[in-house]
Order: C-alpha cells, then sequence, then structure tokens
C-alpha cells in the first residue's frame, strides 16, 4: 500500500525505500530543501567553528607565552642562584647587602594566609551551599545568590583596607598583643572573598544530583538534613572539592589584600599573629620598586613567579583528579 514520504515528496511503496530500482540514479530522488546540503548554513558553521577554534588557540598562545617569559627570564636568576639554595634557605633579603633568595620565606606566608582563608570559607561555603540548594526557595535562592556573588565584583584594594581598618582592630580587641600587620586579619578577609567561589560551584553541583535521590531518601525516612548531608553532599563531592581547589587557587594568588594589611616582612614563619610576605606582594613590591632592569634582584620576581605558576599548575592537576577520581554518573 502506498503512502505520502515527506522526504521524496510522493507516495511511494515500502520496496521502493528499501529495495530500490538498479536502473534509478540518485538525480531522480528530490530531496527536500530542508536536507539538501545547503551552502549559507555550511559556510556558517565553518565560521563558528574556526571562531571557537581560535578562541581556544588563543589561550593556549597566552598561557604558553606567559610560561615562555617566566622561564626564560628566570633562567639567568639560576645561573647566579643555585636551586637547592633557592628552595631550601629561609631568609629572602634580595634588597640587603648580604643577600639571600630562599623562597621558602615567600612560600611560608602564602600558604599560611591561605589556610586561614580555607578555614573561614570552606565550612561558610558549603553551609551556603547546601541551604541554597536544598533549603531555601526559590525566592529567597535567586534573591541571596545574586548578592553573595556581589562579593566577586569587590576590588581587592577595598578588602585589603577593610582587614586593615576594621579586621584587625577588632582582633586587638581580643588579643591585645597582635600587631598591626600581620597574616590572621588578611586571611579571615581573604576567606570572606573567597566564599562565593565555593558557595556558588558546590551549590550548582548539588542541584545537578537528580531528584530521584533525593525522593529515595524521603521515601526511607531521611530528613532534609539527612538527605542533604549523607546523599546530596556525597554525591556532589566532586563539584565541591573542585569548589576547594578554585577557592585555593584564588587565595594563593590574591595581593593586595597580603600586600596592605600583611606587612610584606618576608619572615619564614606559619605564626599567623606575625607579619609576613606573599610571593604576589613581593612582586608587586618589586616591579613597583627602583630595582635595576636586569639585577638578580628584578630577576628574582621572574623565579618567585615561577614558582607560583608551579604551585597553581599542582593545584589545577589536583582538582582534575580529585573531579576524575570522585565524579558520579547517573
Amino acid at each position: 500500500m502506498p503512502f505520502f514520504c515527506p522526504i521524496f515528496k510522493k507516495h511511494v511503496m515500502i520496496t521502493d525505500i528499501f529495495l530500490p530500482n538498479k536502473n534509478s540514479k540518485m538525480s531522480d530522488i528530490n530531496v527536500s530543501a530542508g536536507l539538501a546540503k545547503n551552502f549559507k548554513r555550511h559556510l556558517a558553521e565553518r565560521i563558528i567553528e574556526s571562531g571557537l577554534f581560535l578562541s581556544a588557540a588563543v589561550a593556549v598562545f597566552i598561557t604558553t607565552a606567559i610560561v615562555y617569559v617566566l622561564v626564560t627570564e628566570a633562567i639567568p636568576f639560576f645561573q647566579h642562584v643555585s636551586i637547592y639554595d633557592f628552595l631550601t634557605d629561609t631568609v629572602w633579603t634580595p634588597n640587603y647587602s648580604i643577600k639571600h633568595y630562599g623562597i621558602s620565606a615567600l612560600v611560608a606566608g602564602t600558604l599560611t594566609t591561605t589556610m586561614i582563608a580555607l578555614v573561614v570559607a570552606v565550612p561558610l561555603g558549603t553551609l551556603t551551599a547546601i541551604y541554597l540548594s536544598e533549603f531555601a526557595s526559590h525566592k529567597v535562592r535567586e534573591t541571596i545568590k545574586p548578592i553573595l556573588e556581589l562579593l566577586v565584583g569587590v576590588p581587592t584594594v577595598v578588602f585589603g583596607y577593610f582587614a586593615l581598618m576594621l579586621v584587625t582592630p577588632l582582633l586587638q580587641q581580643i588579643y591585645p598583643d597582635l600587631t598591626t600587620f600581620n597574616m590572621l586579619g588578611p586571611g579571615i578577609v581573604m576567606g570572606i572573598m573567597i566564599v562565593p567561589y565555593i558557595a556558588s560551584v558546590s551549590e550548582d553541583a548539588m542541584r545537578a544530583v537528580p531528584m530521584a535521590m533525593r525522593e529515595g531518601a524521603y521515601a526511607m525516612g531521611a530528613t532534609r538534613f539527612q538527605t542533604a548531608i549523607k546523599v546530596i553532599a556525597p554525591a556532589a563531592t566532586s563539584g565541591i572539592v573542585a569548589s576547594y581547589i578554585l577557592a585555593i587557587s584564588r587565595a594563593v594568588g590574591e595581593t593586595m589584600i597580603v600586600a596592605i594589611a600583611a606587612g610584606q616582612q618576608p619572615n619564614f614563619t606559619f605564626n599567623p599573629v606575625e607579619s609576613a610576605a606573599t610571593i604576589t606582594a613581593y612582586i608587586v613590591s618589586v616591579a613597583l620598586g627602583d630595582l635595576e632592569h636586569g639585577t638578580v634582584g628584578y630577576q628574582s620576581i621572574f623565579a618567585a613567579g615561577l614558582t607560583l605558576l608551579v604551585m597553581t599548575l599542582l593545584l589545577n592537576i589536583l582538582g582534575h583528579w580529585v573531579r576524575k577520581r570522585y565524579a558520579e554518573r547517573y
């Protein structure tokens, strides 16, 4: 029994489609305009594909250029300072008469302020994500989340003076021996600054968990809190950990808060009540200083930048491994 085929635009038999006449030609088939090869559409797709490839190529090129500049500028530095002394020495005095280039002093300040920030940001960000994902109504979520993400747009200079003029005096009321410049105040403010990174990414990961898992937990008698803690959070582990890695990378690379409120004294200490300098704060101080271009002291900023790049790269590799290791497939 023949039927009308929209592709061939005529009445055909089933056998005419699956068992075509050997004498028929492809030119005899009337292909609709929607299925025919459209030159304009094909050209547009090629242009879009080329634009996307160009964007990816530009990102790769910029990253490669940054690595190239850091490596080429750091090589002359390591011709004067051995890598062993650079990594093991605990004194960093490139501007003194007796010069030491121990990056450990700057790494200690960077790690200390980062750990303080994580102590503040991880619980606040995670609990905020759980509330927005599992407990807040749609109206509350759409109100709180934009306000929370507004913190990302606040200039870090403002955060730096907030730490110096408000947070540190408040801490001095609790701990009178706390100096004006310390790592505790900037670390706390850095933690407040990176809360949106953890809250936003973690909340997106939790909301991506299928509703069937929630309904299954409710059907077994679990409360909303038990469902959030024992079902949703474990299922979204890869996204939550990825938010932590992102926040750590942001804290490690922070400049102005620690440059303003931490004192810029490169001391090898992990005591948060003492002043210290971070890698980024040192780079800023030297870049704005009077060191002559081409000197060992000036080249030290590229060695410090290369160290920071390696630290960030290791964190990104760790985050990629965690995402693959704990990724849930529904």
